[in-house]
């Protein structure tokens, strides 16, 4: 029997058996790059790569332009433009030689100098430090999404290869560089949608900081698939024959939870047996079709499993994530978790923000800007932090307490996401709506009940405020509010 399963990265495998090369960037680039002059922007990078790295070599062995070329093809993988595969493949000439950004300015153009001098100026920071340099370094790094988001998305894909061959580190610059990972650059890869890229890095991390927990959980994926190969085989075969016979254009794909969020789960008490999700039954249909209309297919050939529905599309993720989650009793009586989405929606919930190159080719840029200043919750958050403090050091706490921390999701009356760190307060929700809002508040109400307005919030409390127009805020209220923009917001009204 075939193997049923798609598979994530395998933090065990040797990444230097498979190293690619300008081919395989131009091959993946021509899937969606027509024009012949967005594939010679790519074949000139690489020519300069390769001449200014010469003699160059990393701690593998390999020549040193391996990894810009390993960089661009992950990028190419994430269907991003010509100007940010050349500027990946570039990303490192202005640091480690002597060509300079106003080389690439008259050999290319300005952008590509643009997003090769963003890169060059977030690099090597470490997480944990005190160091001033570092901290503003940080700073930059995060607040480069300000600038052009395509900059962290290349530094992503730079961080992914640096960690797939990470064995070639002394072994304390390995659990370093794994904790850094964790903390800085898997929250970024989740907040601008890299859901794939995410997985990757989280399962890379856990092989190097608890290797012996990964290689246990391995183990446990193996049996699961053993375990579920029949089921999946027989659900597959009736849920393409249902789906065809009602004309809906789809295809699926099936994947067993990452590893690391297997760890996370027994790490919590979880049971094997108790979590639903274990394996994702992907259908991804035509952009045309209704995930809701096969959403009804699938509660009629499958039991559906109490209070495990989920509607990401009509209240999205915080990210963005759109899709129809619901777990059922499949064959066997085996829990299945499908996820129906659109070929769009699947997307930009794998390679997040990089998508919109894939639908708005030369407007990507704008519309991915756009979309994140527009929608992206962490992206309003973090202006703020930023507006309100000038200590780096201060920023990059808060971002760690407010952004980078394990948060809460509440939704306002009318299902809208809300996301707010642990231990924020009916007071930070006030705020976080809006300015006036808070101002004003006076009374508020948690799944239907009453509760004071300095109540702590719980992950999926639905809240209801109301206001008064006497109503103001008190000095009290600082001491009762986690967020920077409510403390600052509130210290505004009481001037």
């Amino acid at each position: 029997m075939t193997n049923v399963f798609e598979h994530d990265f395998d933090a065990s495998q040797k990444q230097q058996d498979d190293k690619k090369t300008i081919d395989d960037i131009l091959q993946e680039a021509s899937r969606y790059l027509k024009e012949q002059k967005n594939i010679d922007i790519i074949k000139h990078a690489y020519e300069v790569a390769v001449k200014k790295h010469e003699g160059q070599f990393r701690r593998s062995g390999d020549p040193y332009v391996q990894h810009p070329i390993e960089v661009a093809y992950i990028l190419a993988t994430m269907n991003t433009g010509p100007a940010t595969i050349a500027a990946g493949l570039l990303h490192d000439v202005v640091e480690d030689t002597d060509y300079t950004l106003e080389d690439i300015k008259e050999i290319f153009n300005e952008d590509i100098a643009f997003l090769v001098d963003g890169v060059t100026k977030i690099s090597n920071l470490h997480y944990n430090t005190k160091d001033e340099a570092t901290n503003a370094n940080i700073r930059r790094l995060i607040n480069s999404l300000n600038d052009d988001v395509r900059i962290i998305i290349i530094k992503l894909c730079d961080r992914l290869h640096n960690m797939r061959t990470l064995e070639f580190k002394a072994p304390e610059k390995r659990i370093r560089s794994a904790n850094e990972t964790l903390n800085i650059f898997v929250p970024l890869a989740y907040f601008i949608g890299a859901f794939q890229l995410k997985c990757e890095l989280e399962d890379i991390c856990l092989s190097y900081l608890d290797n012996e927990a990964y290689n246990t959980l391995k183990e446990k994926v193996e049996y699961i698939e053993k375990d579920y190969e029949k089921c999946v085989k027989i659900a597959t075969e009736e849920v393409t024959r249902t789906l065809s016979e009602n004309g809906i254009k789809f295809t699926f794909r099936t994947k067993i939870l990452n590893v690391y969020h297997l760890y996370q789960k027994l790490n919590k008490g979880y049971k094997l047996n108790d979590i639903h999700d274990l394996v994702n039954f992907k259908l991804i249909l035509d952009d045309k079709e209704d995930p809701y209309r096969v959403l009804g297919l699938i509660h009629k050939l499958y039991t559906p499993m109490n209070n495990k529905f989920k509607d990401y599309i009509a209240c999205p993720k915080t990210n963005m994530y759109r899709s129809l989650h619901t777990t059922v009793f499949g064959p066997d009586n085996h829990l299945l978790q499908f996820q129906i989405k659109t070929t769009s929606m699947d997307d930009i919930n794998t390679i997040g923000l990089a998508a919109y190159w894939k639908y708005f080719k030369e407007k990507g840029k704008t519309k991915m800007q756009h979309e994140l200043k527009l929608n992206y919750q962490f992206f309003n958050t973090l202006r703020d932090l930023n507006a309100g403090i000038d200590s780096d050091q201060d920023f990059i706490d808060r971002v760690k307490q407010e952004i980078f921390s394990n948060n809460i999701y509440v939704y306002t009356l009318r299902g809208d996401v809300i996301e707010l760190p642990n231990g924020a307060t009916v007071i930070d929700f006030a705020y976080k709506i809006h300015t006036d809002i808070g101002n004003h508040l006076y009374k508020a109400y948690i799944n239907g009940k009453e509760v004071k307005i300095t109540h702590k919030l719980n992950n999926k409390d639905r809240i209801m405020l109301l206001q008064k127009e006497d109503a103001k805020p008190t000095p009290t209220w600082l001491n009762h509010v986690v967020t920077s923009s409510a403390k600052r917001k509130i210290k505004d009204a009481l001037k």
